[in-house]
Order: C-alpha cells, then sequence, then structure tokens
C-alpha cells in the first residue's frame, strides 16, 4: 500500500507567515535616507531597498517563531499554530532572510553599508526574541526602522538623523499602538501614538529642501501623513476597541510611505512618487494578506 505524500508549506503560507506584501512599506527607509544624505539611488545602491525588505521578512518570521505559542490561543488562523508552516521552517526562513539582507546590503553600499546592516539585522533578532513582550519592545522596533533608514545614508549618519528619526518616532508610536490588537488599547497608549505622529510629522517638515518645489512636495506628502495615520489614531484614542486599534496599527504601517515621499521629496520630487506609488498596492494587497 503507497504511503501518501506528506505536503509541505505552499507558497501561500509563506506569504502570510512574513507579511510579504507590507514590505512595500519599508522599500523607502533607504531612498529617504539616502536623499537625506544627498546621495543618489542609483547602481548597486538600487540593492538597498530590497535588503531592507530582505530584512523585514526576516522580522516578521521570527515574530511568528517567538509568538507561536501565545498565537495558538490568540491567533490560531496563522501558519504557525495552524500547522501550515512549522517552526524549524519558520526560524529557518528567518535567518536565511537575514543572511539575504546582509548579503544585499554589502552588494548594494559595501563596507559603509555593512555597518549599519549589522547591528540592524542584530536589533531585529533582538527585538523578535528578547525585547517584543517586553516595556522596550516598542523602543526596540523603533531602532531597527532608524538603522533601517540609516542603512541608505552612506555613512553620512549626522546628514540623514533627522529622517531616522522621523521614522523611528512613527514606529514608536505604531509599535505601541499595536499591542492592544487583541484586546483594546488603553486612551493613553493611543494618544501617545498620536503625539509621535505629530513629531514625526515635524521632524519631516524640517531641514533644507533644494528647491521651493522640493519643499511645497514635502509639505504636501507630510500632511497626507498627518491626516491618514492621524485619524485612525484619533478614532482609537475615542474608542480603543481591539477592532479601532487593528485598524489604526494597520494605517500606521502603511502610512510609512507617504512619510518616507515627505523625506524623500526634500532631494527628489521623482524619488518620493516612486515611493508614493507603493501606498495603493499594499492598500490593496492587504485585503489578501494582513500586515499585522
Amino acid at each position: 500500500m503507497p504511503v501518501p505524500a506528506v505536503k509541505g508549506p505552499a507558497l501561500k503560507d509563506y506569504v502570510q507567515l512574513v507579511r510579504a506584501p507590507a514590505a512595500l512599506t519599508v522599500l523607502g527607509d533607504t531612498v529617504a535616507g539616502s536623499a537625506a544624505a544627498g546621495l543618489r539611488m542609483t547602481g548597486r545602491r538600487l540593492l538597498l531597498p530590497f535588503s531592507s525588505v530582505a530584512f523585514y521578512w526576516a522580522g516578521m518570521a521570527l515574530n511568528d517563531w517567538a509568538d507561536r505559542k501565545l498565537d495558538a490561543v490568540e491567533r490560531p488562523e496563522r501558519p504557525i499554530p495552524s500547522g501550515r508552516v512549522s517552526s524549524g521552517a519558520a526560524l529557518g526562513t528567518g535567518a536565511a532572510l537575514t543572511a539575504a539582507g546582509l548579503g544585499l546590503a554589502a552588494l548594494g553600499g559595501g563596507r559603509r553599508a555593512m555597518t549599519v546592516a549589522v547591528p540592524l539585522a542584530a536589533s531585529v533578532w533582538a527585538y523578535d526574541t528578547v525585547f517584543k513582550p517586553t516595556p522596550a519592545g516598542p523602543f526596540a522596533m523603533a531602532v531597527c526602522r532608524t538603522l533601517d533608514v540609516l542603512l541608505g545614508a552612506g555613512g553620512e549618519t549626522r546628514r540623514a538623523a533627522t529622517a531616522a528619526a522621523a521614522v523611528g518616532v512613527h514606529t514608536l508610536g505604531v509599535t505601541a499602538l499595536s499591542t492592544g490588537e487583541v484586546h483594546g488599547a488603553n486612551p493613553n497608549t493611543a494618544r501617545a501614538a498620536l503625539v509621535t505622529t505629530s513629531v514625526a510629522t515635524t521632524l519631516a517638515a524640517s531641514g533644507p529642501a533644494c528647491t521651493r518645489w522640493n519643499r511645497l512636495v514635502s509639505v504636501a506628502a507630510g500632511s497626507g501623513y498627518a491626516g491618514f495615520v492621524g485619524r485612525a489614531q484619533a478614532d482609537a484614542v475615542r474608542a480603543p476597541s481591539a477592532k479601532a486599534v487593528r485598524h489604526a496599527t494597520k494605517t500606521g504601517i502603511h502610512g510609512m510611505v507617504p512619510l518616507q515621499a515627505s523625506l524623500a521629496a526634500k532631494r527628489s520630487v521623482l524619488g518620493a512618487a516612486l515611493v508614493a506609488a507603493a501606498l495603493p498596492i499594499a492598500r490593496r494587497l492587504s485585503r489578501k494578506v494582513s500586515p499585522t
């Protein structure tokens, strides 16, 4: 009697594991960092945004591996607790994608990029395996996204500091609020997230721009970011239910794109437009694969 074949995870299971479409919201990190540093995103440097994607996917796989026991209770539909992806496969996926991120960073930015990519990789692992369930979790995630912006700065850390801080502060608020996705949040947490959005908007508006046109586009994108994210967070302040918090978190993830566009527009309107183009695609795909 033939032994039935054991089916392994399908591609869609890995797509859900790493929240693949949500990686569109990290492509602009290195673009923003590069623009802030006065560098062009051309040639081999075009590999840097894909390094960010690999690190993001690695973080998502590690997130589900680290949360596998909790997800069995709170989110049994996820790939690991549902049995569609084994915990070992998820951990291996995280390790492989981390290696890919480091390799792409080395090819795209050389030694200067690696001085950021290595601590970025370490920060991703530290967040998922150590800091996430602690009060330091949101700060650890903010460090990850701050470093991701600096990955595109080519060693010009001081010039890209404001852009990195804007993305980091935004990430801090979104991550803190996301802790209430299952059971709802404290209104004060939602208020704090709204404050970080205001701070990020201010940081995005500060600093020099090449021309008045660049400034105008930057302000327009920043205003769009503030309205898009701020409305959802304000709703969570009024009624911090799990549903409202999930919506605000999802909006905050997508809101990274107009924030990146605002930062990039100070140097390159075309770069900002290319970054902004990711938003409608990410929002459409999020209906099939949740970014949270």
